[in-house]
């Protein structure tokens, strides 16, 4: 068996063995109605899916996600960049953000329901919450950690500090930012589908507590079954994002066949 394939095939025997453990789990009634076997799972994921309500919710979901992460990026960044490049920015926000670093976004999220309302826009609002900060962090670190010989070489040569920030900076603290919307991205999803499951907001949270209220197991191991395979896919197209946006990167850049 090639090197590249092995891993794989060790994946899909792993899945097989765990969901046949989970039959034979469900079967012997460990759980009693409250774990359904995999078959009747799966059985009811496929009518859901055939469904518009299901779809409908799965858009919201990753569209609030999506937008709430773009917003992140581009507010975090931009944070980021100020606090770590100017003494008076850093000083001037360092007690709000060692304030905020410990606080959860379910921790604000009556106070959001309160304010906004079981709507898109709680949602919305809590995600960007719960991925800014990660970001501004990473972000101040990366702009830290760039190299003053290449400030000064870049000064030497008459760039202002705004074409510094933007040509010698940012390039520096990229790998930082990469590395923050690697994990923000799944974190938008979780938080997205918890704004749903326990605020009423849009998407598959919302679904997921219906079943529970319902008692339709069934439904909801299929729902969940449908956020982890989303996240796998959230984390991936980050990876390859990050692999293809940091190609330039000593880290990324593939090895040269000899």
């Amino acid at each position: 068996m090639k090197a590249s394939v092995r891993p794989y095939a060790f994946s899909v025997v792993g899945v097989a063995c765990a969901l046949a453990i989970w039959q034979v789990l469900a079967e012997a009634k460990i759980a009693g109605n409250a774990l359904p076997p995999a078959t009747t799972v799966f059985s009811t994921l496929a009518t859901i899916l055939g469904t518009g309500t299901f779809w409908s919710s799965l858009g919201a979901t990753i569209g609030i996600a999506l937008l709430a992460l773009a917003l992140a990026a581009v507010a975090g960044v931009a944070i980021g960049l100020l606090v770590g490049s100017f003494e008076s920015v850093k000083y001037a926000t360092l007690a709000v953000l060692e304030f905020l670093k410990p606080v959860p976004p379910i921790v604000i999220l009556p106070l959001a329901v309160l304010v906004l309302g079981p709507t898109a826009e709680m949602s919305l609002f809590l995600v960007v919450f719960g991925c800014l900060l990660p970001i501004v962090m990473q972000t101040v670190d990366g702009v830290q950690g760039t190299d003053p010989v290449a400030r000064d070489t870049a000064r030497s040569y008459g760039m202002g500090e705004g074409e510094i920030l933007a040509r010698v900076v940012l390039p520096s603290a990229m790998p930082y930012i990469g590395t923050a919307m690697r994990v923000a991205a799944p974190a938008a999803l979780v938080v997205t589908v918890v704004a749903g499951l326990l605020g009423g907001g849009p998407g598959l949270g919302q679904n997921i507590y219906q079943a529970q209220a319902a008692g339709d197991y069934a439904s909801l191991y299929g729902l969940v079954i449908v956020l982890g395979v989303l996240g796998l896919l959230f984390q991936g197209v980050t990876r390859l994002a990050e692999r293809r946006v940091l190609h330039w990167h000593e880290s990324y850049r593939e090895a040269v066949p000899r």
